[in-house]
């Protein structure tokens, strides 16, 4: 059983290709492997025991899928009290392209809730631990997802990325995580965080696995007028890097926004490149640092307007009560967590009558300048790199009593959100306790295929051991 969850997607599906497994067989050694494994890693939520396989190219091979995506008979609450007992009637778009492709749904990964938190810590259910040191957060809000591909529970698994949601649980377990280009993956089944935000990415132990997922699910869909018909690509079909031909601009940040680790493996990262014969030229962004806090305005003023609906008679658990607005006010109080009702309660403040000039308004212009910002870097650069996170994973519980710090979690990724960038976390070493330190990339709207096909060049001279699935470190 072992045997086969080490192996990669790509790998998995060759193997079932030349008839030396079934998909059954697949999916069956990694129900054996979250058996044996989840119950300390508690990275899902919901397992999908019953095998159902529609002929295609992903042959039958598991995919695990966040809790905030519709699954058609399979319970998506959200990690909320509110939807504990919510079970769709029909599947998201990029589940049913996979589905149809051959995919399978082996089960729903655990998330803060509403997607709304940078630890798994949020979620109304569990915390998820991470499989290099379970005494330390898996980051989020995708943690679950991140956490079952890095301990060998899956071998890849969909996510939603707000403002990093992907990429920072990715560096915190030591995996690639892609946050594509918002509008190339429907959002048609993807619950409702920040709309003009919320975007489905991918999880997985290498870019290629990535590629294919992606190949099968992205495209312009009639149920979601926000997705893209810019015409899809064969991302599996990588480009061929030539360092001497590619130009990266190295972003410039303040001292006080990485850790001392951080700082180091950042000088590091950008040797790595310059060693191999890239073009670099260090650039610094005037309005990176506002990046932050338009976010959380934007972010938390969505979230208010498209959480109305949990009232208790339109969707949600509904509360006992006598007269109406305390059916209303009961059944918030009960089905939000702590940091939904944190987020709901700023985003209203920011579209009240009295402030919605002065915050929202004022956010969305500002977002328009740091997008045409990083926009600019890509009329001269092929990529950007920079961290991905502050700091590597923090402990269970360290964060909790300070907000500010968790929301810093996000500083490095939040900008390319807001301007609807694809980036990618490439995880690039270990720290001397043996924690994973990611690092990004990113590059212009619609270039996954080059994205992805730098990050293959990169797995190949970085050669990072993710192999823990002998034992949680």
């Amino acid at each position: 059983m072992d045997e086969i969850v080490k192996k990669n997607y790509f790998e998995l599906m060759a193997l079932v290709d030349r008839g030396e497994l079934t998909g059954e067989e697949v999916y069956n050694a990694f129900l054996h492997t979250i058996d044996k494994k989840d119950h300390e890693i508690k990275a899902y939520l919901t397992i999908n025991k019953e095998y159902e396989y529609k002929k295609g190219e992903l042959k039958g091979i598991p995919i695990a899928v966040k809790d905030n995506i519709s699954t058609e008979g399979i319970k998506t609450t959200c990690g909320s009290k509110f939807l504990e007992n919510y079970i769709p009637p029909y599947d998201a778009t990029a589940v049913i392209r996979l589905k149809n492709n051959g995919g399978t749904i082996i089960g729903k990964t655990n998330l803060d809730e509403f997607a709304m938190g940078s630890s798994t810590e949020n979620s109304a259910f569990w915390t998820t631990k991470n499989p290099w040191d379970t005494e330390r957060v898996p980051g989020g809000s995708s943690g679950g997802s991140a956490a079952a591909v890095a301990s060998f529970q899956a071998p890849v698994a969909l996510g939603s990325d707000t403002g990093g949601s992907v990429r920072q649980p990715a560096a915190f377990c030591g995996i690639y995580g892609l946050k594509p280009t918002y509008g190339r993956i429907s959002r048609y089944g993807l619950v409702a965080f920040a709309s003009s935000l919320d975007q489905i990415g991918v999880l997985s132990r290498n870019p290629k696995d990535i590629a294919i997922i992606l190949k099968n699910m992205a495209g312009v869909d009639s149920m979601d007028a926000t997705s893209s018909s810019v015409k899809t690509e064969d991302y599996d079909d990588f480009i061929n890097i030539e360092p001497s031909r590619t130009k990266i601009a190295v972003l410039k940040f303040p001292k006080e926004s990485l850790s001392s680790e951080m700082k180091i493996a950042y000088d590091e990262y950008i040797d790595f490149y310059s060693k191999r014969g890239f073009i670099l030229e260090e650039i610094e962004l005037k309005y990176w640092e506002y990046g932050l806090f338009v976010y959380y305005i934007i972010a938390s003023s969505e979230a208010s307007a498209n959480l109305s609906r949990y009232d208790g008679i339109r969707f949600g658990k509904r509360a006992k009560a006598d007269d109406i607005e305390t059916l209303y006010l009961k059944s918030r109080e009960e089905g939000f967590g702590r940091e939904v009702k944190r987020r709901i309660l700023m985003g209203t403040y920011s579209l009240s009558a009295g402030f919605f000039d002065e915050y929202y308004m004022k956010a969305t212009k500002v977002r328009a300048v740091i997008s045409g910002e990083i926009k600019n870097i890509f009329n001269v650069y092929d990529f950007v790199i920079l961290p991905t996170t502050p700091e590597v994973a923090f402990k269970i519980g360290e964060k909790n009593d300070n907000p500010i710090k968790m929301y810093y979690s996000d500083y490095f990724t939040i900008p390319f959100s807001l301007g609807g960038f694809p980036a990618i976390n490439i995880p690039f070493k270990l720290n001397d306790s043996g924690l994973p330190i990611g690092m990004q990339i990113a590059s212009n709207h619609f270039k996954e295929r080059e994205l992805l096909s730098i990050s293959d060049f990169l797995e190949k001279e970085i050669k990072f051991e993710n192999n823990i699935l002998g034992g949680f470190r």
